[in-house]
């Protein structure tokens, strides 16, 4: 039976795509989460990409230029590319921070960075092209769905960080439209070096020669950055036309103050890229409706000038988020040096520590074989009590064990709660023989 006939015997009235859209993984764990609060069980949740109101909040600058401008009634249609004064501080910003020269005209804003994520998908991609990303990656295969896109995934290694080379790219490279790339990576914690970028882009620029010769269209580098001011221990975080100027005709950046300054729920976020693809995407989110409400856009223009407040305040976010990584990152690593059956990778930038818990096959104090991501997730859950996303919610079913944590929604009290509970969850598995 075909799917439209499925569809038809279902008497399901939605589109095929709708119908077959799989939900968020993460909205599914949390509601077995919630399930178990209800229950009255404490759970420390390390699931969601966010920020907890009680430990961190906006700066009190941007806060009172938002209400400044609900005050002065600054509520009706944004312009469908943004306020012009937005966008020049971007412009601005980013010359200023990452010596980026780009016009108003190649900026976009819009309400964080999904729509601007689904917007390059729109614009790019036809009904069957190829779209290039490694795995675990954040929505790349969502995204894939909804414009109806052939997905080629990369299944990423750990000694490569879990981040796509260049050697991996080249196979499909012939055949693809767009690749997209993050770094700071969700879900992993993990940044691209300079040369890893480097050969990457040259890949890309190598590509776009012989296909300009051929007059066809070019492959498209998108670079989601949104925790690019989110680095630790000193590293570096780089970018496409950094490393190769002439990248700028080819990558459209993901960009926004969604995790840099706490605002998830603020939604203000920008692409920039060649004229051409921002004028067509403009047009495409002009049509949903995709805007960021007018006061927010004009606190956030003004906020971006003000350089030492967002220095002040980046200061003290990143030192209480890699305070909080680094702690989990060490406990895990005593663990591993105690013969507990994990590992983790040094966090690296952003909100997430990549922590493996190599359980699969162990038998839980009930018997039951811990034979799935699934079933290990659970078994964290229910007897240790922390909630973890294991890489398989990221497309990854390769790396089995592999978890994301994120620490911007919990309080310093769950985590340590979790590094009690945890090493104790551990010590009641039993290697099944």
């Amino acid at each position: 039976m075909s799917e439209t006939s499925e569809l038809r015997t279902r008497k399901v009235q939605v589109s095929l795509m709708a119908y077959n859209l799989v939900a968020s993984e993460i909205l599914t764990i949390s509601g077995q989460i919630n399930e178990l609060k209800a229950q009255g069980k404490r759970i420390a949740n390390f699931t969601v990409g966010d920020f907890a109101k009680g430990e961190f909040r906006i700066p009190d600058a941007l806060t009172d230029l938002i209400i400044q401008q609900y005050r002065e009634g600054n509520t009706n249609y944004p312009p469908s590319s943004g306020e012009m004064p937005l966008r020049q501080s971007v412009a601005d910003f980013c010359r200023n921070r990452l010596e980026l020269d780009y016009s108003t005209n190649q900026i976009l804003i819009a309400g964080g960075s999904r729509p601007l994520i689904y917007g390059t998908y729109v614009t790019i991609v036809d009904p069957g092209d190829l779209v290039l990303y490694g795995v675990p990656s954040w929505n790349n295969n969502h995204y894939c769905h909804l414009v109806n896109a052939f997905p080629r995934q990369i299944d990423l290694k750990r000694e490569n960080n879990f981040l796509p080379t260049a050697t991996e790219i080249k196979e499909y490279i012939g055949k693809a439209v767009l690749i997209a790339l993050n770094s700071p990576c969700n879900p992993t914690g993990t940044m691209f070096t300079a040369q890893q970028l480097a050969d990457i882009c040259d890949l890309v620029l190598e590509e776009n020669q012989q296909r300009e010769r051929r007059g066809a269209k070019p492959v498209y580098l998108m670079y989601d950055q949104m925790y690019y001011l989110m680095a630790f221990n000193g590293r570096q975080h780089v970018h496409p036309v950094g490393v190769r100027p002439e990248m700028k005709e080819y990558t459209i950046y993901i960009d926004g103050i969604s995790k840099y300054l706490g605002a998830t729920g603020v939604r203000v976020g920008w692409a920039m890229g060649p004229e051409v693809v921002m004028k067509r995407m403009s047009g495409v989110l002009g049509h949903i409706g995709a805007w960021s409400p007018k006061p927010e856009q004009l606190a956030t223009a003004a906020f971006l000038q003000m350089d030492s407040s967002l220095d002040q305040y980046l200061s003290g976010l990143n030192q209480k988020i890699e305070t909080r990584l680094q702690r989990i990152h060490h406990a895990v690593q005593q663990w591993k040096a105690a013969g507990l059956p994990v590992d983790s990778i040094e966090p690296q930038g952003g909100l997430y520590l990549s922590v493996l818990f190599n359980i699969k096959g162990y038998n839980a104090p009930d018997g039951e074989i811990l034979s799935s991501a699934d079933k290990m997730r659970k078994y964290l859950l229910t007897e240790a009590g922390v909630a973890v996303v294991p890489y398989e919610a990221f497309g990854d079913k390769e790396n089995e064990g592999w978890c994301r944590i994120s620490v911007g929604g919990v309080s310093d009290e769950d985590i340590t709660f979790a590094l009690e509970s945890l090493p104790t969850a551990l010590k009641k598995l039993k290697w099944s023989k």
